[in-house]
């Protein structure tokens, strides 16, 4: 299956139905919120899945792009397009891996914007977003996104604060940042 994202550009994503891409509409609604922030940020993508997110943050000029994925087929598709993407100027990271655990080496390092899309039904949710916290992965004035089912509730540790919360249809994305005081 193929994937086109701004500019026409044509992506591949892995075979099967292991991941499943970011819909056009959502990553397009993601990157209008997300305007004017995207250009020289440091990005994180976790469970890149197809590598979309990352993929249109390198096309809106992301100084960098790191992901973490775990499914073989995904991380093949993600290398191929990143590596086709990228400018010499921009750096781009996969961390091949189960997220929970890999998480953990980034600490130490922050990113202005993270997407994080896990499969709606994991529980991965409730440890992913508070080793983003305990990590101070989330930079100062950054933004997280957590894609999730439109009638889902997330819990966010209390260190983050919900800023919006956008649907479009089955597919909800709250989008955070820390706390007044927080980080």
């Amino acid at each position: 299956m193929a994937l086109r994202i701004s500019g026409n550009r044509l992506l591949q994503t892995p075979k099967g139905d292991a991941s499943r891409p970011t819909l056009g509409r959502v990553r397009e609604a993601v990157f209008n919120v997300w305007q004017g922030e995207v250009s020289g940020c440091a990005w994180l993508d976790l469970c890149a899945g197809s590598g979309s997110m990352g993929a249109e943050a390198l096309c809106q000029g992301a100084a960098s792009v790191t992901g973490i994925e775990q499914a073989a087929p995904a991380i093949a598709a993600i290398e191929q397009n990143w590596a086709k993407l990228a400018k010499a100027d921009q750096a781009t990271r996969l961390l091949r891996g189960n997220v929970v655990t890999r998480l953990p080496q980034l600490a130490g390092q922050t990113f202005d914007l993270i997407y994080f899309d896990p499969p709606y039904h994991s529980n991965l949710y409730d440890k992913v977003l508070p080793l983003i916290v305990q990590h101070g992965l989330l930079a100062a004035g950054g933004e997280l996104a957590v894609e999730h089912g439109d009638r889902q509730e997330i819990t966010l540790p209390q260190e983050l604060e919900l800023r919006r919360c956008k649907t479009y249809g089955t597919v909800g994305v709250s989008f955070c940042r820390w706390r007044a005081g927080a980080g």
